[in-house]
């Protein structure tokens, strides 16, 4: 063994430790949808559905409303965040908000399963952990696909988009609806998400956090990001399975 495979040896332990710290201190989870979950448009890109989202707005009457690099903003939530905050309380933020909504369910009947995240959700409650999840997608997206999975009995709430378009992550209203449902103090509870609103919601709720970050190339977009170096990442959600199996076995 050379001294550069000790080392890396001795990170790994490191950082399952503090998986398993983590988990050991878990009573509530919040769980954002799209990444955590599954991936919503896997079969649809993102940057498809904002294009016919804008293209959508220009064909009722929005035509002028955005400007050429709003036009191109691969988000849908970025397209519909920026026209809500230009035109607040409108019937055009109304029907664009509801049609982004029948877009997700579309994506929802085909939308890939995240790996491990099924049986880590099952785990968990077996365990006797409560869940919730607060995203910014749809309520009613995030209810069809956990009943297609036989999994929306796992969760004790859902908390998703509404109208009011203000109070989507990183604004951390869902994460405190869930929290006072759930009667859960923030220090026991934990938010798994995969973007820096996620991170930045958690950080205003009180509650620790741990960062999915599907691939390589994911960690270092999210630490340019501004979610810090310091925060617990996975790649897989084997690791966290494993290690809620280890904390607290069936």
């Amino acid at each position: 063994m050379t001294a550069e495979t000790g080392r890396n040896d001795l990170v790994a332990r490191e950082a399952e430790d503090l998986l398993q710290e983590l988990v050991a201190r878990t009573r509530y989870v919040l769980f954002d949808f799209d990444g955590p979950i599954c991936r919503l448009f896997a079969h649809l890109p993102a940057e498809t559905i904002a294009r016919a989202q804008v293209q959508w707005l220009e064909s009722h009457g929005g035509d002028g409303v955005l400007t050429e690099e709003e036009r191109f903003n691969p988000d849908p939530h970025g397209v519909l965040i920026t026209l809500a905050e230009r035109y607040p309380g409108t019937d055009l933020v109304a029907e664009l908000e509801e049609w982004l909504t029948q877009q997700e369910l579309k994506a929802a009947r085909v939308a890939m399963p995240t790996a491990y995240a099924d049986p880590l959700i099952q785990t968990w409650v077996a365990v006797g952990a409560r869940l919730a999840i607060v995203s910014n997608n749809s309520a009613r997206t995030v209810a069809s696909y956990l009943q297609q999975r036989g999994l929306f009995s796992c969760f004790d709430h859902i908390y998703g988009r509404t109208q009011d378009l203000s109070v989507l992550k990183p604004h951390p209203q869902t994460l405190n609806l869930a929290l006072r449902a759930m009667g859960a103090a923030p220090d026991v509870s934990l938010m798994i998400g995969d973007s820096p609103s996620d991170h930045a919601a958690a950080l205003r709720a009180g509650v620790r956090f741990l960062g999915y970050a599907r691939s390589d190339a994911a960690v270092p977009k999210l630490l340019a990001a501004g979610v810090p170096e310091h925060c617990i990442m996975v790649g897989s959600m084997k690791r966290l399975l494993d290690a809620v199996r280890r904390v607290r076995p069936c």
